[in-house]
């Protein structure tokens, strides 16, 4: 089930994209892109991506896992939180929202699996 990539512009001239899934819900956000086209190209490393293995951060001593993946984490309100790190290692996007168990926050990135790889992009944002 494809979801939707909706791209946007910041109030301070940058671009960014947020992953609605098919019951449009936000289960992703991008960071911010100085330009359309390297914030295009993020789409498609989520896309290319979206199906990475996990490393869950919350555990004493994590497996050390290659780039790309999603990281789990715990933020300072001890919510879970999850992360894409592209291969280069930079954080391409994450979860805007925490989650109070592990099992929820992994169900987000299984969201994100299901609605990136197919996902049309919409930009009529950008026209008004």
């Amino acid at each position: 089930m494809a979801g939707k990539f909706v791209i946007t512009k910041t109030p301070k001239g940058y671009f960014r994209f947020s992953l609605l899934s098919a019951n449009h819900q936000t289960v992703l956000t991008s960071k911010n892109y100085a330009n359309l086209r390297t914030c295009r190209e993020g789409v498609n490393t989520i896309k290319k991506n979206a199906l990475s293995p996990i490393s869950d951060l919350t555990v004493k001593e994590p497996p050390v896992q290659k780039n790309p993946k999603y990281e789990i984490y715990l933020d300072s309100a001890e919510q879970y939180r999850y992360r894409l790190v592209a291969v280069n290692g930079l954080t391409i996007a994450m979860t805007e929202d925490g989650y109070a168990s592990k099992a929820n926050c992994i169900s987000g990135i299984d969201a994100v699996g299901r609605a990136a790889v197919d996902s049309d992009i919409d930009e009529s944002a950008l026209q008004s």
